[in-house]
């Protein structure tokens, strides 16, 4: 199987091709593998070098000038090393464009801490504004790739992964979907986190949401799902333990609740090792999902 980057070429490429307000910025990265591309959209096909605030801000520049920016590179030189620039050049300005990040968390352990970016999301989330689209596949991926281009003006990530699921789901830019309905708790899968979540939750009688959209974030469907399964709520997320905890408490601040957020740790991992070796160590195999999971809800199992 392809994996979300691996899509993302050809599917910006026919973006390209279909639509003339169209155009890619990039930072060096990537840049080779648009090469055919560049060569039929020259003056829409932009690779500005190793500098992470110059393609934020000629990104935005585009913007103004009334085309829609797909801004591409890793995670960390795409929201946080240019995030003076994310702020003030696309949020103060209104000027959007569709960021499309690479490496995740810690898809690359080799290259270091410098090329993981856990962060992004919540640091995404001091700004107002942004639609966040984490897929989980990549037919998600180029789905939701889609429908943030089509989006007229707004600030759109899309954040891509090599964690993927095994198969694909439908997905509309929007909601939350429903996976399984139980009656002790919900939890809430984001992105490729859903099959090791449907693994560690096998048997046991919860809901679980999967969510591909998470800003906005679905807050009619959590209450739907809250309102027949109980006010237990587990957030599972392959980023920042605790992104959309906030988000949770929000959508239920009218009844008492209990949320635990999983995802990746604070602590840094000093070691290289593997991606599965990073999943495991955070606690986010199935496994230690079901492990942490049964410790905060009482899941009884299914009948």
């Amino acid at each position: 199987m392809d994996t979300m980057r691996d899509r993302f070429v050809p599917v910006v490429s026919r973006l390209l091709d279909e639509d003339p307000r169209v155009a890619v910025v990039l930072a060096e990265i990537g840049a080779a593998t648009l090469e055919e591309a560049r060569r039929r959209h020259p003056d829409r096909v932009i690779n500005v070098g190793i500098r992470e605030q110059l393609l934020v801000g000629a990104a935005a520049g585009l913007a103004l000038t009334g085309l829609r920016p797909v801004v591409h590179t890793f995670a960390s030189f795409l929201v946080e090393r240019p995030f003076e620039q994310v702020k003030l050049d696309l949020g103060h300005q209104d000027a959007g464009a569709v960021l499309v990040s690479a490496a995740a968390s810690f898809d690359w352990p080799a290259g270091g801490y410098t090329h993981m970016a856990p962060g992004d999301v919540a640091l995404l989330d001091t700004l107002d504004g942004w639609t966040v689209h984490v897929p989980g596949h990549p037919d998600e991926a180029e789905t939701l790739l889609r429908h943030a281009v089509a989006a007229g003006d707004d600030k759109v990530y899309v954040r891509l992964s090599l964690q993927s699921n095994r198969r694909p789901l439908p997905v509309d830019g929007r909601r939350f979907h429903t996976i399984r309905e139980g009656r002790a708790g919900v939890i809430v899968a984001v992105g490729p986190m859903l099959d090791a979540v449907l693994e560690a939750t096998d048997g046991l009688d919860a809901t679980v949401l999967y969510a591909t959209t998470v800003r906005p974030f679905d807050a009619a469907a959590l209450r739907r799902a809250t309102g027949s399964a109980g006010t237990d709520v587990v957030l599972v997320e392959p980023y920042l333990a605790g992104t959309s905890t906030a988000a949770v408490s929000e959508a239920l601040a009218d009844v008492p609740h209990r949320v635990l957020g999983l995802g990746v740790g604070r602590h840094e991992l000093r070691r290289y090792g593997t991606v599965e070796e990073h999943v495991a160590a955070h606690g986010l195999d199935a496994g230690s999902l079901r492990e942490r999971i049964s410790r905060f809800v009482t899941v009884p199992m299914r009948v």
